[in-house]
């Protein structure tokens, strides 16, 4: 049972959404409070997985409750529901919702959007991590893409393809931005799959209130927490392409790339999250991974109870990421674990990284010696592809090396 709280001033759309939303009764349990004062009331006497609240109240607003319950109730899942058409509005609703709802709202749109969100709850039992994904609102990125943005959008000259290519090298200002741009309040129709595509539908204003107001671009203290933010973008860039690579050879759908491209650049991103939401977890994390007996998944079980991979996709999916992202992130370092039987993000994001990882390594790229899952690869029709897959990799860390 899932118990979810509707907050909204107007009793007639309290009423509304009692009545479009009676067929979920046995798999929910819902209550609905007409401002944020009662709301916050209701949430110190039970326990919700779900908050959806209007955004325009008197008194205490939409953003001044998911606030509150953001820092009180972290494990809480927020939904902006409003009819907000402003972008400045949207921007505020952005720093303190994992996803948002326009007016008027279809039941399917609702109902999906909840049972998604609400999907991934029990990838891993950690309350504590759970607790810490809850209240993050944005990550951190390294201070020279910020730099970059912002000296783009301020010049007169600027290129929107550029900007695009800017927040395409950052993993945080990549995920704030994609979970924007497919937010329902833009009206958007076709979903958008790749940075540079989302800057140029959301225009340079958006993307530099979008900077300012959530805070994405605050500056990780290295030197307390030890993570190597430099690593983590040349890492997940580099997969990033090579599966976008794969994905051109083995596809011609431009969503299933677009997909690909953006679950190779997070795939790493529950590392990030562990970094900075859980740092004393984190310095054990990297002291039992020092001693180099204990892989990196067997150290993260070890100290987190669960993986990167789990982490990221678990926050994937509370900001509304495509199920195929999703997956990809949750299942890269275990494709097995996935369901279906054909090529998808997954399979190029999980190859992209396995070679990644075997090259770092300095490995001889022998075709013999390719760490893939061939019992998964023959299960998807793709047992034949190694070796063209291995020479992508090969031809693109060439470039890089000859591009530094």
């Amino acid at each position: 049972m899932i118990n979810i709280l509707f907050v909204d001033d107007e009793a007639n759309v309290l009423d509304g959404l009692r009545r479009m939303l009676r067929p979920m009764r046995r798999e929910w349990e819902m209550d609905f409070m007409d401002s944020g004062s009662a709301a916050l009331s209701a949430l110190a006497e039970k326990a919700y997985d779900v908050i959806v609240s209007d955004m325009r109240m008197p008194g205490m607003d939409g953003i001044e409750l998911l606030t509150e319950v953001m820092h009180s109730y972290p494990r809480t899942i927020r939904l902006a529901l409003s009819g907000h058409a402003e972008v400045e509005k949207i921007l505020e609703a952005a720093r303190v919702a994992h996803q948002y709802l326009a007016k008027p709202c279809e039941s399917e749109t609702l109902i999906d959007t909840v049972n998604k969100a609400c999907g991934l709850r029990e990838l891993f039992d950690s309350p504590e991590l759970k607790s810490a994904l809850g209240g993050i609102d944005s990550l951190p990125s390294l201070p020279k893409f910020y730099s970059d943005l912002m000296d783009e959008i301020a010049d007169p000259n600027s290129d929107i393809m550029r900007v695009g290519a800017i927040i395409s090298k950052d993993v945080a200002m990549a995920s704030k931005v994609m979970q924007l741009v497919n937010s329902s309040f833009f009206g958007i129709k076709q979903h958008i799959s790749s940075p540079a595509q989302a800057a140029s539908m959301l225009g340079l204003n958006t993307i530099k209130g979008l900077a300012i107001t959530t805070q994405a671009f605050s500056v990780l203290d290295a030197s307390e927490t030890g993570f190597d933010m430099e690593k983590l973008w040349r890492h997940s860039s580099v997969v990033a392409v090579i599966a976008e690579r794969i994905s051109t050879l083995e596809s011609d759908d431009k969503k299933l790339i677009g997909n690909t491209f953006i679950a190779g650049l997070l795939h790493d991103i529950g590392k990030l999250v562990m970094a900075i939401k859980l740092p004393d977890h984190y310095q054990k994390f990297c002291s039992l991974r020092s001693d180099n007996q204990t892989g990196t998944l067997d150290a993260e079980q070890a100290v987190f109870g669960c993986s990167h991979a789990e982490v990221g996709a678990y926050l994937a999916n509370l900001w509304g990421f495509p199920n195929p992202i999703v997956e990809a992130i949750a299942f890269h370092h275990a494709p097995q674990r996935s369901v279906g039987n054909s090529f998808m993000p997954l399979t190029a994001v999980y190859v992209a990284e396995a070679l990644v990882s075997y090259f770092e390594n300095d490995a001889s790229g022998d075709d013999d010696e390719i760490p893939l899952d061939k019992i998964f690869l023959q299960r998807i029709g793709k047992e034949n592809q190694a070796s063209a897959w291995l020479e992508i990799c090969r031809e693109y860390l060439q470039e890089v090396d000859e591009n530094e």
